[in-house]
């Protein structure tokens, strides 16, 4: 009869059953041979074998149960495990289903039991995250912590995750230079199997640098070592600087950087032995140890070109290398050569020009040979130009900007300028760069724009304040790529205190496809002048103007590009009748008045119509037009107004600027020089009149000559008043002569503008640290010079007695010109009006009442020279600039501003 294994049976101290079972029959299969041996064949004796009945087995796994499932269904359960009903239950199998369970980290406890094959396996879920909560974190913000992390409410929750997060917040301590830092994990439990999961943070002090040593140098001091280092020493005086704490991977940087210095030195052989980084005793500082070796110092040997391209004569080549035989070894130096030969290769067709520089070094001569190879290569052409990711703008857009079209010979720099020139679009990512690929043959090559698009339309609402235009508001709405054509189209609207503007414009830089621009602008803008006495703004005179400018031009070459403009503008000027008009003839009518206006404003008032035609040369090879680095830029424009109108003159004007990346070290030097001229085409009646008007003047002053008050330099008349006794007389000095306040905040100002100016500038735009990069900060320092001269002397007496304008009620008073005779003693002759029309003195009594004088000053074009230190913002708020001036030299007459600064906001 079959054996049947009963693991009831079995002794309860051994729990392994199924083993057990399992050996009961296999130690029970030699007695079976033998019982069946003994019995004789059924068959052997003609009868039937009766048919054996199946023993069920407790190993064979009848039912499988799960107990403790609350969010999960029993069968998804099962489904992570290889246990099935009908298969044997073995202790193997069970340790494989506890594995499987253990690996869906889902169960904080979890086992399995047999009972006569009904196998129960019994799970207890892993709680669910309510929320992740972080305390103590000051220096590093949740928005910065929580995306690093990988636990997440609504998940479950598991350990291994929780120490895998509390690594990721350590590192980011670390990144910070905090490696005192410390994260403590704590759980919350909440009902129905919920749990909040709090970080408890140590932050802890930043570590810091406190020591450099450097061992084994003894041609270089410590400090020139550290000096090329990016990590610092922290001291009082690095505050700013975000790089006195401690990185791995700065110092890792910093060995490279002292390679690269030893290299340019002329020590081939300099090596970093060592570089150990350890926390001071208190666990808050590093302290960070080198040691080197410097070598021997090389100098250039033989240095030669061996070219295998037959465009280029080796031994032409080899005399136009900038190192010589003798000269210091120099790493840098090859690799400058390397990099200018490569684009030289690339100029004449070589795109895939391979320069290798093979060194031989003479270590007993201590010099370094050095062979640069051009290895031959197929001069390349143009297969196809490639344009992708432009799903707005039209390819002809992109196109048309390629200096490199299909089939053309190929060339680096025509590459290079159509870089710089689809950048300039502002139309796609910042730093675009046209991408080289192999073509479908050696020669051939691919050029392959794969551009991203970013917004081009703007609409934009600020609000300022400036120290030149006070509280300014301003809105405009600009779409520069409409239709994805390439075309500018806008509307802007500007208000402050004392001007206001509307535009419309539009603009296409191809016209019908064709490589002509062209654009319209139409306009109303109303300006009103103004003086200054002390520091209180005085609104002078009121400019509206109205009109329409039309521009066309046309490229000369790849750089130049000549520009033709029509502008009419229909301009009225007028002054305040209550402040500056009054009955001078005592007629009853009321005219300008040029001793409360001054005669220069009289003749300006009044409407005229300018019809003005234009001419312009411009050359431009910047690398971009936002912000450059390098390249420069020359404009040269002649106007004539006289073509119709009531307006006739010439103005002419220059202006040239150039920018130098400083040895490609992120310093950014410019120059500047700019000047203009205007030659009247009519005379205008009248003594001390000039004939050219106010309003076609140029005038200078900030905010393109820091370091002076807007319109600050120049031809300027200035009004003093006499000084009063208490019974409103003016006071006299010593000599009998009246006093008048001569200090600048107590003077009328009024600037007159001038015929000519020039103006010149230097600037270096000195970069900050990455902390002050994100900033947006970018100092800067300068120097400025300039002048503005050349309007007609105004007639002036200069009178010492000064020339009476009110008296004690505030009334102008008058007294009727002796005919042909002289002012009385108590009359003086007015500085601005002297004479009647009939040719009598003009007498005005001076008995009590505020005395004028007028002195004019400025005209001179003797330069102004200011220097100073600037910087630039871009601040939450809006773009900030703040300039602190230093006047170097200025003529008498010139109104000094130490400090300027303009700040706006967009929103």
């Amino acid at each position: 009869m079959p054996v049947i294994c009963n693991p009831v049976a079995l002794r309860p101290a051994v729990r392994l059953a199924s083993l057990l079972c399992c050996g009961s029959i296999l130690a029970g299969i030699p007695a079976i041979a033998q019982a069946q041996q003994a019995t004789p064949d059924p068959a052997a004796q003609g009868a039937p074998a009766p048919v054996p009945a199946p023993a069920p087995s407790s190993n064979t796994i009848r039912t499988i149960t799960v107990v403790g499932a609350e969010r999960l269904e029993p069968t998804t359960i099962l489904s992570y495990i290889r246990l099935r009903v009908g298969q044997e239950y073995t202790a193997v199998a069970a340790d494989e289903a506890i594995k499987d369970l253990s690996a869906t980290e889902l169960f904080a406890n979890y086992s399995i039991r047999n009972d006569n094959g009904n196998v129960v396996i019994t799970v207890v879920e892993n709680p669910v995250i309510n929320r992740i909560v972080l305390e103590g974190n000051e220096r590093l913000k949740p928005d910065k912590i929580l995306p690093e992390i990988k636990l997440s409410p609504r998940q479950i929750f598991t350990r291994s995750k929780v120490r895998a997060d509390v690594s990721r917040i350590i590192e980011l301590y670390k990144r910070q230079g905090r490696f005192a830092a410390k994260v403590e994990p704590k759980l919350v439990q909440l009902p129905q199997n919920r749990v909040d999961i709090v970080f408890e943070i140590s932050e802890g002090p930043k570590s810091k640098v406190r020591q450099i040593n450097i061992l084994g140098n003894e041609k270089f001091s410590d400090g020139a070592l550290r000096g090329e280092m990016v990590t610092k020493q922290a001291r009082l005086t690095s505050f700013f600087s975000s790089n006195t704490s401690y990185d791995p991977d700065r110092l890792a940087f910093d060995q490279q950087k002292l390679r690269q210095f030893y290299l340019t030195e002329g020590y081939a052989d300099f090596r970093v032995v060592s570089a150990v980084a350890e926390l001071t005793p208190d666990q808050k500082d590093f302290i960070i140890t080198y040691v080197v070796e410097e070598g021997e110092r090389y100098t250039f040997g033989d240095v030669k070109v061996d070219s295998q391209l037959r465009d280029f004569d080796s031994d032409v080549m080899s005399t136009q290398l900038p190192m010589k035989d003798g000269d210091f070894y120099n790493a840098k130096t090859v690799e400058d050569t390397v990099e200018q030969l490569t684009e030289l290769a690339g100029r004449y067709g070589y795109a895939f020009a391979d320069v290798q520089p093979r060194f031989n070094r003479d270590p007993d001569n201590r010099k370094m040979n050095v062979t640069f190879i051009l290895r031959e290569a197929p001069r390349v052409y143009v297969e196809r130009v490639d344009i992708n990711g432009n799903t707005l703008t039209q390819d002809k857009v992109v196109r048309r900007e390629f200096r490199l079209a299909e089939g053309d010979a190929f060339n680096s720099l025509g590459v290079q300028r159509t870089t710089a020139r689809i950048n300039s679009l502002g139309y796609f990512q910042e730093n675009f760069e046209v991408k080289q690929t192999e073509g479908s043959a050696p020669d051939r090559i691919i050029l392959e724009a794969n551009v991203e698009e970013r917004p081009t339309g703007e609409l934009q609402f600020s609000a300022g304040f400036s120290s030149i235009e006070q509280f300014i508001l301003a809105g405009s709405i600009r779409q520069r790529n409409f239709r994805g054509r390439g075309q500018t189209i806008g509307l802007s609207v500007n208000y402050s205190q004392f001007s206001r503007s509307a535009q419309i414009s539009f603009s296409d830089p191809y016209i019908f496809d064709r490589n002509i621009s062209g654009g319209i602008d139409i306009y109303r803008r109303d300006f009103n002048s103004f003086n200054f006495t002390g520091n209180n703004r005085n609104t002078t005179f009121e400019q509206a103007t109205t009109g329409f400018s039309m521009r066309a031009g046309v490229p000369l070459t790849e750089y130049m590009s000549l520009v033709g403009s029509y502008t009419l503008n229909y301009e009225n000027v007028s002054l305040d009748e209550n402040l500056f008009f009054s009955d001078i003839d005592g007629d009853g009518t009321r005219e300008c008045d040029p001793l409360r206006a001054g005669r220069f404003l009289c003749d300006a008032i009044g409407t005229r119509l300018s019809s003005i035609v234009g001419l312009s040369l411009n050359y431009n090879s910047l690398n971009s037009r936002i912000r450059p680095t390098r390249g420069r830029t020359v404009s040269l424009s002649a106007e004539f107004a006289g073509l119709g109108g009531d307006v006739r003159y010439t103005r002419f004007r220059g202006r040239a600027q150039q920018f130098w990346n400083v040895a490609n070290t992120g310093f950014i030097f410019s120059v500047l020089a700019e000047g203009g001229t205007i030659i009247p085409l009519q005379e205008r009646p009248g003594a001390g009149v000039d004939d050219v008007l106010l309003t076609d003047r140029f005038f200078l002053g900030e905010p393109q000559f820091r370091g002076f008050a807007i319109r600050g330099v120049g031809p300027r008349i200035l009004t003093q008043t006499s000084q009063l006794d208490a019974f409103n007389r003016p006071l006299l000095d010593a000599d009998g002569n009246i006093l008048f306040f001569t200090e600048r905040r107590q003077v009328r100002d009024d600037a007159i503008g001038g015929r000519n100016y020039y103006l010149g500038r230097a600037e270096l735009e000195i970069p900050l640290g990455s902390g002050a990069r994100e900033l947006g900060l970018r100092p800067s320092i300068w120097t400025d010079i300039g002048a503005l001269w050349g309007v007609e002397t105004p007639v002036l007496t200069v009178n010492p007695g000064g020339t009476q304008l009110r008296n004690a009620d505030g009334e102008l008073l008058f007294s009727t010109p002796p005919v042909g005779g002289t002012c009385g003693s108590q009359q003086r002759v007015p500085t601005t009006s002297p004479t009647q029309p009939d040719g009598s003195p003009n007498c005005r009594e001076i008995q009590g009442g505020t005395n004028i004088r007028e002195l004019f000053l400025g005209n001179s074009p003797s330069p102004r020279i200011t220097a100073g230190i600037g910087v630039n913002w871009n601040s939450p708020f809006g773009p900030f600039r703040i300039d602190f001036a230093q006047t170097i030299r200025k003529v008498e007459g010139d109104d000094e501003r130490r400090f300027t600064f303009n700040v706006g906001t967009q929103f």
